[in-house]
């Protein structure tokens, strides 16, 4: 396996405004949650963070930098409550990811991310699938009202409970 990648070297390449944002979003996520293993992601530029569980690790949330803003973002976002209405991602039909995206200039909230990355972990470490909206629905308000697990499909005429 090749050696990680420093944050510090993806992070090069951007101007030094996107870069101290990328800094401060990291600072949120390390904060909020300590225990998270922080890696770049290469073919996605981005950095990379995974909750551990048991043995395995779960992917997350990201820092993604771009040439103009950088995003925080969150792989389950559309199963996390927006109780502040920030999370952007439904307008682009994205089934699941929702980020938040700062320009330079722009005030981070860290109190209101902390919050954000820690129900994301949160969700991550229960190995909770959100379901993809209904058709026709907008995104974001489809499915259950609670997570539910991911489960197998049962091999057709297998009988058992609710069959």
């Amino acid at each position: 396996m090749a050696d990680p990648i420093p944050p510090e070297i993806l992070l090069a390449d951007y101007p030094p405004e996107i870069q101290a944002i990328a800094e401060r979003l990291r600072e949120i996520v390390r904060e909020a949650v300590p225990d998270a293993i922080e890696r770049v992601r290469p073919g996605w530029r981005l950095i990379g963070y995974d909750v551990p569980v048991g043995r395995r690790t779960r992917y997350f949330a990201c820092v993604w930098p771009e040439r103009e803003h950088a995003h925080l973002g969150f792989a389950v976002g559309f199963w996390m409550p927006d109780p502040d209405g920030i999370l952007e991602g439904a307008h682009l039909d994205l089934k699941r990811v929702r980020f938040v995206t700062f320009r330079p200039g722009e005030p981070i909230p860290a109190a209101v991310l902390a919050r954000y990355v820690r129900a994301a972990a949160d969700l991550a470490a229960l190995g909770i699938r959100p379901p993809a909206p209904s058709p026709g629905s907008p995104a974001g308000t489809a499915g259950p009202t609670r997570p539910t697990p991911a489960r197998r499909p049962r091999p057709p005429g297998a009988s058992g409970p609710g069959r």
